[in-house]
């Protein structure tokens, strides 16, 4: 395979894995709640990378990472796990996931941004229209699309509500976008597997101290009790924290910032198909078309 092509491809590996995590973790939020589920993936997903390290390196723990690789990883993983993926999940709920992904596709040029501010990060200008194309299809994808009960849908919201969820929203896509760039600084040419271990670590332990305040905990024990909750969110861990996060960090190891976010960022065009066949949804000229425009974009970045 060209060297070239690593990250690119392990960006489209990213969101295809996140395409299985989004739909395990909402059958999973459904039944223990979505908080819960939060911290649980972290841990169950740095277990299945502690049996993988120790088989694949002899070091089930990143014993050996620098002092460097610890502290911004480590700031990755609260940034992005953390303070990121509450805001997104909590915009879910005050504006709905098809607003709250739309403001989700900021992360690309908040990454690209970041990184060029950061780290120097130049995007060619066929990377930068591979951007707009792929951002352009994944919005109309999403603004087009309905859901599959419309008498369910959320009661009108008001002003202060909209406003603090796209805030939340936003806050999600500086977390994801910020987080990766965090990570590339931290990672260097450190292993991608051990480097997603200190990420998940420090998210984990953002989440612990979080659940602390809450006094949540309690929440925490009764959803353990839960078997089917938590076969799902084992799964959805072994597609998100463990396999999806690990290949997001070879991607951004082995390409531009900007890029590989804008690669990623393709999960809700990649979720249609399933979306059709376990919820109903339809999908119109917009869906279509914007997957189509999605594509080329992708397209042009290889």
């Amino acid at each position: 395979m060209d060297d070239g092509y690593v990250g690119g491809i392990a960006a489209l590996g990213t969101a295809m894995c996140w395409v299985g995590s989004a739909l395990a973790f909402t059958s999973a939020g459904r039944r223990i709640g979505s908080m819960n589920v939060n911290l649980i993936r972290l841990l169950i997903g740095l277990f299945y990378l502690m049996v993988v390290q120790w088989i694949r390196r002899g070091l089930p723990l990143p014993t050996d990472a620098s002092s460097h690789a610890w502290l911004w990883l480590s700031v990755s993983g609260l940034v992005g796990f953390t303070f990121g993926d509450l805001c997104l999940f909590r915009a879910f709920v005050v504006i709905g996931p098809r607003l709250a992904m739309l403001i989700m596709s900021l992360a690309p040029p908040i990454a690209a941004l970041t990184a060029w501010i950061a780290l120097g990060e130049r995007m060619s200008w066929a990377d930068t229209a591979g951007m707009v194309l792929t951002l352009a299809g994944i919005s109309w994808a999403i603004l087009s699309r309905q859901p599959s009960h419309p008498e369910a849908q959320s009661p009108a919201r008001t002003l202060r509500q909209t406003v603090w969820g796209v805030t939340l929203g936003f806050g999600g896509a500086v977390g994801q976008g910020v987080g990766l760039v965090l990570s590339k600084h931290g990672m260097g040419s450190y292993d991608a597997l051990a480097a997603t271990e200190i990420r998940l670590i420090a998210g984990a332990v953002g989440f612990a101290l979080l659940f602390v305040g809450l006094r949540w905990w309690p929440k925490v024990a009764a959803s353990v009790r839960n078997a089917r909750g938590m076969r799902d969110t084992a799964i959805g861990a072994f597609f998100g924290p463990f396999l999806g996060v690990s290949l997001s960090l070879v991607a951004v190891q082995n390409e531009s910032t900007g890029v590989a976010a804008s690669i990623m960022a393709t999960t809700p065009i990649l979720i249609i198909p399933f979306s059709m066949r376990m919820y109903g949804e339809k999908v119109g000229f917009g869906g279509v078309a914007g997957a189509v425009l999605a594509v080329a974009g992708v397209a042009l970045f290889f």
